[in-house]
């Protein structure tokens, strides 16, 4: 468990699910500069950013060639960094191959697993679990198993030896036929107790508390109650550029909130 001391009149931020890429250039240059607009905004008062995964539609590092594209993205990034902000990056299911790029030149920690965070501002304490999400809770052994795929060594090994140029070309084609429209409606509507993040949190919460479980993956905005002082947060997505999208939270050491960039 970390230790996260909060400055005083500082914040923590979080957002997931950017999908930089996706569904074609123009759009996600469009949604890119809506980020960074963003990222100024709170850049002012901001401890610690969070970026819960899925910032890039697909990502691969090549041992000497990282995608094309999203310099906008990178360069605020490292410009936070170097301004000594604390960003922290967990990679999800579309980004998982992030390997040492961001650390190395950015100084910018990049993590998988999830991780938990105490944060202390005077007397007060609060602890959080964080993760992508992708994998977690009951059902989805299709993917589960596709996902011990992707993660292993011999894989990515052999991803490494595709040239860019095909290796991209594939895989954005394979991210782009999961986004058809009638399975983004299934992916929008809310489960009820068939929320398996959900229901992963609780089993989380039964083993040992957290005040706050908070995870990205699922594209839909979700405040819902774990135990008794318990909280389980989606953040939702940047993606779709519809009237529900854009969301952030912020914790000032007191107050955790969700809000909306209007920007």
């Amino acid at each position: 468990m970390t230790t996260i001391n909060l400055q005083a009149d500082k914040k923590i931020y979080f957002a997931s699910d950017f999908h930089l890429g996706y569904p074609d250039h123009q759009t996600s240059l469009m949604r890119e500069r809506k980020i960074i607009a963003w990222l100024n905004q709170i850049q002012k008062d901001a401890q610690m950013i969070f970026l819960m995964g899925d910032l890039f539609d697909f990502w691969f590092e090549y041992k000497n060639v990282i995608p094309k594209g999203f310099a906008r993205f990178q360069g605020k990034l490292a410009e936070l960094s170097d301004a000594g902000i604390e960003v922290i990056i967990f990679k999800g299911n579309h980004d998982l191959w992030i390997f040492d790029y961001f650390e190395e030149e950015m100084g910018i920690k990049v993590l998988r697993e999830p991780t938990e965070y105490v944060v202390n501002q005077g007397s007060n304490s609060t602890s959080f679990y964080l993760v992508h999400g992708d994998g977690y809770g009951p059902g989805d052994y299709g993917y589960k198993k596709l996902k011990r795929v992707f993660e292993s060594k011999l894989s990515q090994w052999a991803f490494g030896w595709v040239h860019p140029q095909v290796g991209m070309k594939l895989a954005m084609a394979w991210s782009a036929s999961k986004k058809d429209e009638e399975r983004l409606k299934r992916e929008l509507q809310f489960r009820g107790e068939g929320e398996w993040l959900w229901s992963y949190a609780k089993e989380v919460e039964k083993q040992k508390h957290h005040d706050f479980y908070i995870f990205g993956h699922r594209h839909l905005l979700l405040d819902l109650k774990v135990g008794e002082n318990s909280r389980y947060i989606n953040l939702g997505e940047w993606c779709y550029d519809k009237p529900a999208s854009n969301h952030y939270a912020i914790f000032d050491g007191i107050n955790f909130s969700v809000k909306q960039f209007q920007g």
